[in-house]
């Protein structure tokens, strides 16, 4: 490969930002991802071969690049809701991705003892940063790589098997392939040859095998008949004129009204988006929840045998004794309470179960690092209702009705794959999604969000229903088919049945292993290497000093 000027390398960089945008999810062009990090590969290649014409940290600088304006032009919609919140999450991010190609660049200078970038080692790297990444307090899965065929359900029916992280491995497999080939195009040696040849043979089988054996799952997977009849209401109430200053009745009205028209014998589940209820309930006073009144009434007198999930905001009181954890509030001089993004469960008993949203937004729900930074807790961005360090469940809930044993996935959490999984490993048979993603307005960020939901249903073979309060709202079989879906900013409610599974797929059964199984593989190489690097410097100084 020739030696390339550095604006060349630059725009390189660039272009492959330009790729993996173009190949995002909702309206993009998803094969463009088997080639998008070609070029930034090239450019890594150009400052391992040629490591004194460029400074420390060349590959974390070029790098940066590509992952700023991926981020850019991806997730530029959170500006719609918070202009800090959208600054930080872009730079932040691409700073975390670019330090992970600066890391696998030493792992394989040191622990693999190979002056090229060492493409498989940049694989390993990524897919633990992916796995990392959604445990800890900064967690943004948004754009992990497998993310990128959400709209193409009959090319990864083997997400079943592998999760997101199965095709994060295959985008960059392809693309290592893709890169090499080139490698071997430009230095133009006869004896190389067959090298070719057999590299284009697997690559070719590695696009062609996987999407084949999808194709044959997604025409050939049969549900089994177990009906549940669901009813979905869409209130479209705008997050910032309409969901927080609107009375109780109001609110009511909104939901139930619409939905009265669709209430018969046969409806097992009511089902109203996240955080709609807003009457400031606490947790044991639910007696006292005009809210909770008004949705058993409707019950009682619409549909005795349905139950009622509804988001909402609750607060539960703590005891005088009770440790302060990082989500207690002062509620006077004397009392704390905590608060919560709860999905309620409610039949016509009108006793209340409750599940509180776990995965929570950084920033949003979630102050990060909350121990060291909780005096500034007041500037926690107004995104999605009640705002600051929110409590959390313990466990992943199942509501066990008489009809199937379902669970509630509050908005951010259906983003967590291996998070979804450990509600069916827990029983559930059916997963609704319950989202406001009204605060980003048209924009690609609703879009996007919609487009996730069908790979949970494939991972987990379990039908969803997503319930959003402004839309999208949808039905989706166990194949990630939407068989059904409103319109975004509409007051709407739809009804149809999905078929509820009790079988535990593959990836349920054992989660994210291909993260864990890298994380450790990295570990052990990253240990290897800073072993190596001292062992080096040691060497150098006493070459220098002889």
């Amino acid at each position: 490969m020739p030696d390339l000027k550095k604006k060349y390398m630059l725009l390189l960089s660039f272009a492959s930002a330009l790729l993996m945008s173009a190949a995002w999810p909702l309206r993009g062009f998803p094969f463009l991802a088997f080639v998008a990090f070609v070029p930034l590969m090239i450019v890594l290649e150009q400052i391992v071969r040629n490591p004194k014409r460029f400074r420390w940290m060349a590959s974390f600088r070029y790098s940066y690049i590509m992952f700023f304006f991926w981020n850019l032009l991806t997730t530029f919609w959170i500006w719609n809701s918070t202009e800090v919140g959208a600054i930080f999450a872009i730079v932040v991010n691409s700073l975390v991705m670019s330090f992970v190609v600066q890391l696998s660049s030493f792992i394989s200078q040191y622990a693999l003892k190979k002056k090229s970038i060492g493409l498989s080692m940049l694989a390993v790297v990524w897919l633990t940063f992916e796995y990392l990444h959604q445990h800890w307090d900064l967690s943004w899965p948004w754009l992990n790589i497998g993310n990128v065929f959400a709209q193409k359900p009959a090319w990864i029916q083997w997400y079943e098997f592998t999760g997101v992280a199965g095709g994060t491995a295959w985008v960059w497999i392809i693309n290592i392939l893709i890169f090499s080939l080139l490698m071997l195009f430009w230095q133009k040696k006869t004896e190389q040859k067959a090298i070719r040849r057999n590299i284009i043979i697997l690559t070719t089988s590695m696009l062609v095998l996987p999407s084949a054996w999808s194709f044959y799952r997604y025409f050939t997977y049969e549900e089994k008949q177990n009906i549940v009849d669901i009813v979905l209401i869409q209130p479209n109430l705008n997050p910032y004129t309409e969901e927080y200053s609107l009375s109780t009745p109001e609110v009511l009205d909104r939901l139930l009204i619409p939905a009265a028209a669709f209430a018969d014998s046969n409806v097992d589940f009511f089902v109203a988006p996240e955080s709609v209820l807003q009457d400031g309930m606490f947790e044991d006073e639910f007696e006292n929840s005009q809210s909770i009144a008004g949705l058993k009434k409707f019950l009682l007198n619409n549909a005795p045998q349905a139950s009622f999930i509804s988001g909402a905001g609750t607060n539960r009181m703590l005891t005088p004794n009770e440790p302060l954890g990082p989500s207690a509030r002062r509620y006077n001089s004397k009392l704390y309470y905590e608060a919560f993004n709860t999905a309620l469960f409610l039949d016509s008993t009108g006793i209340p179960q409750t599940y509180h949203k776990s995965r929570l937004v950084p920033g949003v729900e979630q102050m990060p690092f909350v121990h060291v930074i909780k005096p500034i807790e007041k500037l926690a961005i107004d995104l999605g209702g009640t705002i600051g360090t929110l409590g959390k469940s313990s466990d992943r809930t199942v509501y066990k009705s008489e009809k199937a044993p379902v669970s509630a996935v509050i908005c951010y959490e259906s983003v967590y794959g291996e998070f979804v999984g450990d509600f069916v490993k827990n029983g559930a048979q059916v997963i609704f999604i319950l989202t406001n993603d009204g605060w980003w307005k048209n924009s690609p960020g609703h879009r996007q969000h919609f487009a996730y939901a069908p790979l949970r249903a494939i991972e987990t073979r379990r039908p969803i229903a997503r319930a959003s309060n402004t839309g999208i709202s949808c039905f989706i079989n166990q194949r990630g088919d939407v068989i059904q879906q409103t319109s975004y900013w509409t007051r709407d409610v739809i009804r149809n049945t999905v078929n509820a599974n009790d079988e535990i797929t593959f990836y349920v059964r054992y989660g994210d292993y291909i993260g864990r199984g890298m994380s450790f593989a990295s570990a052990l190489l990253l240990i290897i290497a800073i072993m190596q690097y001292f062992v080096y410097r040691i060497n150098r100084r006493k070459t220098h000093l002889a």
